[in-house]
This record gives C-alpha cells, sequence and structure tokens, in this order.
C-alpha cells in the first residue's frame, strides 16, 4: 500500500517555533502560491484561511509573504495587512519592512513613519531595505524635520553608503527642496550612479535651477532614460518648451529609446508652446505604433495637447474614441472648452454624461465626492455662461456637504524669510506699503492700456467691484512686496499654490516691462518666465 503524504501532514510535522522559514518547503506551498492570482478580498480572506489551517500563520515567511501581498500588491488591502500585523508576534525585519512600505505608497504616508518608531521601539533595528520607504514617507508628506532625524540613525547604524539608502536621503532632500543638503549628501559619496545623479538632477530641475541640474546632467557616466527624462520634464515645468523640445530630439540622436514617461514631458512641452501640433502629431503615431492607445494617461495628455494647440476638433475625435474614460478624461476635455472660453460646449459635454436623468453635475460629483474641484471646476463654467443661479447651487452645495475649496496662496523669499498672501490679505506687517505699491501698480497699468479682464472673476457683481477682486490677488500683493523689498532690476521669484488666473497673467507680463524687473512665478501647472512684457508660456498654461 502506497502511502501519500498530505501538505498539512507534511508541515505538522515542521517545528514553527523557528521563525526562519523552512526554505525547502514553505515557498512553494499551494496556499502561497494562490497569492501571485488573488484579484478581490474575498479570495485573500480564502487563502488566509488556508494558511491557518496548514499551521502557516506561526511561520515568519508565509506571513511575510502575505503580509506583502496585502500592503505593496495592487489587488491587496492595506486595513487587511494592518489588522494581521497586529497579530503577529515579534515580527521579523522582513514583516516590519513591507508593512513600512506599503504604507508609504498609501495616501497615509505619515503611518509609515509611526510604524518605523514602532518597529525601533520593539527592538527591531531598520536595515538597508527600510529607509527607502521611510525617505519616500518623509518626502510624500514634506517632512524635512522627520527626514533629518531619521538621517542621522542612517549614519548611526552605518549605512550611508548603501545605494538604496543613498539615493533615497538625496531625494527626499532634493523632493523637499532642501538642495543644499542633497547636494552635501550626493558630494560626500563616492556611490555616483546614474540613479542618484538622476535623483539630485529631479531636484534641480523641479526647483528650475536648470543650469546646475545641465552641468550634472552632463557629468553622468552612463545615461539612461530616466536621466534624459529628468531634463526634459524639468524643462518642460519651467516652461522652457523649446530647450524641452531640443533635448528630446537631442535623445533621439543618442538612439535612447524613449519611455511613456518621456513622451507625458513631450506632449506638456507641446502644449505650453501652443504650436507644435508637428511634433505632438509624431507623439500619436509613436503611441499607436506601440498599441499604447488605451494607456489613458497618454491618449489624456494629447487630448490636451491639442486642446493647448487650438486643435477642439481632433482633441473631441480621441475623446470620443476612449472606452473607459476616467475623471482625468473628462475634465481634460471640459476644461479644454472652458479654456477655450466654449462654455456651451462645456455644458453640452456634461449633458453627455448622463446615463439617466441624473444632473450633469451630479454625475461628476458621483466620480470624485470628496473632491473641490469637480464642484469649482462645473461652478466656473455655469459663471462663465451667466448662469448665476447655478453657480449658487453648487456653492451651497459645497457648503452643505462642508468641503472646503483651497483658498489661492502666493509666497515670496525675501532675505531668507518666506512671507505668505492670500487673496486680500492685510495681516503682513507692511501691508500699509504694500497697498500703496497695489495703487502705483493699477495707474501705471492703467497708463500703458491695461485693461481687467473681469471675465474671471466668477461672482455676479458690477465690473467695478470684479476689478477691485483682480487687483487683491494673492500674487499681485507677493509681487508688490517684491518691488518694495528689492533692489531695482533684482528679479522676483513667486510661488502659487493653484492656477494663476489669466487677468494676472496679463497684469504680470506688462509689469515687468514696467518696473523692468523679471518674475519668475511657479504656480500648480508649470513655472512662468516674464520678462520685457512677455511670458515663457506664450499664454499657453
Amino acid at each position: 500500500m502506497v502511502v501519500v503524504a498530505s501538505p498539512v501532514s507534511t508541515l505538522q510535522a515542521l517545528s514553527f517555533s523557528d521563525p526562519s522559514p523552512p526554505y525547502k518547503l514553505v515557498p512553494n506551498h499551494p496556499s502561497l502560491t494562490l497569492l501571485s492570482n488573488c484579484k478581490t478580498l474575498q479570495t485573500l480572506k480564502q487563502i488566509h484561511s488556508q494558511i491557518i489551517k496548514t499551521g502557516l500563520h506561526n511561520d515568519h515567511f508565509a506571513l511575510g509573504k502575505l503580509i506583502e501581498f496585502c500592503a505593496v500588491s495592487p489587488n491587496g488591502d492595506l486595513s487587511y495587512a494592518l489588522s494581521l500585523f497586529k497579530t503577529i508576534r515579534n515580527p521579523n525585519h522582513v514583516i516590519w519592512n513591507h508593512m513600512i512600505r506599503g504604507l508609504s505608497l498609501s495616501e497615509s504616508p505619515f503611518l509609515a513613519l509611526e510604524y518605523y518608531v514602532y518597529m525601533i521601539s520593539s527592538g527591531t533595528e531598520p536595515n538597508e531595505y527600510t529607509f527607502p520607504s521611510v525617505f519616500k514617507s518623509c518626502t510624500k508628506i514634506r517632512g524635512v524635520y522627520e527626514g533629518k532625524q531619521v538621517h542621522a540613525h542612517v549614519l548611526k547604524l552605518g549605512l550611508e553608503h548603501n545605494a538604496f539608502v543613498h539615493t533615497s536621503l538625496i531625494n527626499m532632500y532634493a523632493q523637499n527642496g532642501e538642495l543644499v543638503n542633497a547636494r552635501l549628501v550626493f558630494d560626500k559619496s563616492s556611490m555616483r550612479d546614474a540613479v542618484s545623479f538622476t535623483a539630485l538632477i529631479t531636484g534641480y530641475a523641479s526647483m528650475g535651477f536648470l543650469v546646475e541640474a545641465r552641468e550634472l546632467f552632463d557629468e553622468i557616466p552612463v545615461r539612461d532614460v530616466v536621466s534624459w527624462n529628468a531634463m526634459i520634464s524639468g524643462y518642460a515645468q519651467s516652461g522652457r518648451v523649446e530647450e524641452a523640445m531640443a533635448f528630446f530630439e537631442e535623445m533621439r540622436r543618442a538612439k535612447v529609446t524613449p519611455n511613456v514617461s518621456t513622451m507625458l514631458s513631450v506632449l506638456s512641452a507641446c502644449a505650453q508652446s501652443g504650436s507644435s501640433l508637428h511634433l505632438g502629431n509624431w507623439v500619436r503615431s509613436w503611441v499607436e505604433d506601440r498599441g499604447l492607445g488605451s494607456n489613458l494617461r497618454l491618449v489624456n495628455g494629447l487630448i490636451d495637447m491639442y486642446v493647448k494647440c487650438g486643435d477642439l476638433e481632433e482633441a473631441s475625435n480621441l475623446f470620443e474614441k476612449i472606452q473607459d474614460k476616467n475623471v482625468v478624461s473628462w475634465n481634460v476635455m471640459i476644461g479644454g472648452y472652458t479654456h477655450m472660453s466654449c462654455y456651451k460646449e462645456a455644458l453640452g459635454l456634461f449633458r453627455r454624461m448622463l446615463q439617466s436623468n441624473i444632473d450633469p453635475n451630479d454625475h461628476l460629483f458621483e466620480l470624485e465626492p470628496e473632491n473641490p474641484s469637480a464642484y469649482v471646476l462645473l461652478s466656473n463654467i455655469y459663471a462663465g455662461a451667466g448662469r448665476w443661479d447655478d453657480v449658487a447651487k453648487i456653492r451651497t452645495r459645497l457648503n452643505d456637504n462642508r468641503i472646503k475649496k483651497v483658498p489661492g496662496c502666493s509666497s515670496i523669499e525675501v532675505d531668507s524669510v518666506v512671507h505668505e498672501f492670500l487673496v486680500g490679505d492685510k495681516f503682513h506687517p507692511q501691508s500699509n506699503e504694500i497697498y500703496k505699491m497695489l495703487d502705483e501698480i493699477d495707474m501705471r497699468l492703467e497708463k500703458a492700456g491695461f485693461v481687467p479682464d473681469t471675465s474671471e472673476v466668477l461672482y455676479d457683481m458690477d465690473e467695478e467691484c470684479k476689478e477691485g477682486v483682480l487687483s487683491h490677488h494673492s500674487e499681485k500683493l507677493a509681487i508688490a512686496f517684491g518691488l518694495i523689498s528689492t533692489k531695482p532690476g533684482t528679479t522676483i521669484r513667486i510661488m502659487k499654490n493653484l492656477r494663476v488666473c489669466g487677468n494676472c497673467h496679463s497684469a504680470t507680463k506688462l509689469i515687468s516691462k514696467i518696473f523692468n524687473r523679471e518674475i519668475i512665478a511657479r504656480d500648480r501647472n508649470r513655472f512662468h518666465h516674464f520678462k520685457d512684457g512677455s511670458c515663457s508660456c506664450k499664454d499657453y498654461w
């Protein structure tokens, strides 16, 4: 008689008191291999039940695999991972690291820092696989102070020369605007590979320091597609679209194969130029030749490019061909019509979204019920069409749902001190001087023939009141402060958390000429370099 041992009897014969994995048996156990095909939470729970039945729930290797899937996999469930983690006695490095990594990728990255503290408190010493996730969380929450504390732990453990830790540390400082510290970490290390170079280049480029970024790029021994992408993206984000497109051509001559990220940056540059349909069409051919026509990021980028280049018909044709439109698809097309002041068409597109007798705004809110931008977009469209009753309804709904619209805020750094302004802000210590300068700006703008564009004041009020509202926008206050706080001829640099409005954009172009100042503004979408009455974005942003 032949006796066949079942998986259960085999596993029961193993000793689970030792947390180290029985590599010969556990890694290939059927219960663990099922995880690779798991798609739903219900299936995950069934697999977990099977793991418990077979005794694998006492094994750290099996638990590590389960935590990894729950916390990191797109088909996992982070809350389930957290519940499971709390049941594990004395989790090892691998389990801690999977949990911290999953949290760092989540919408609550601060929890990764909390679990990092728990890990240390439990007596488990972090290793080279712990710190990249922790630094990623510091980057996402803009936690420079926390990042510096973790940096101290890295030095204490002697891990500063590890490739993964070194690059993630540079990236943390660079993405938080701490370029001096990022450069110090880079310069003090002998580990200067393409990855660490690119992390620093990205930091410089994202802050608009493209000369320094290019110098670093030229020093890279071997340039990969990520390095090229960092420079192209930097030029595009800074509004230097001609250089972005020229750099892309240089990349092609160097026979470096572009990827999706490359094309997204190139499309952004084409959109900003407003006149690069030829290159945009080339990107479209590249997308279609590679069968990437279902990639929504690329298709949405193409739609945005056609809109900004004035070809609404082609943008609409592409939009209609998308089978599974996402929120971005709708917003790009609707926003395109709004950008071109085609409010009737924008509202018409809302009606196209109807599948039943649902009001178009309701349908949009169902897509993103907690996103204030959806409400604001529709409110702006109604206002542009002069439908003030509908505007009032949307604003009432915002208030009823306790959803707050993010207020516009502009900042400027003078003598190492950052000064922030909101619309109509009068809390600054130099408020009187700022508003005197605003009066002078308005007077000189009027003499130069500037007429305020009140179409973007989305309230039902008379024209004189609208002009007053426009004059007190946060970016105008920041520029006025810059004019009274810096020497003549000094470049003024400001940052705004939202898209700069059309009226302020037009006014700032003229201010740069009247006051003979270069003004560099970074808004939510891009850099604007105002000089001699023109802007680098060529009025497309």
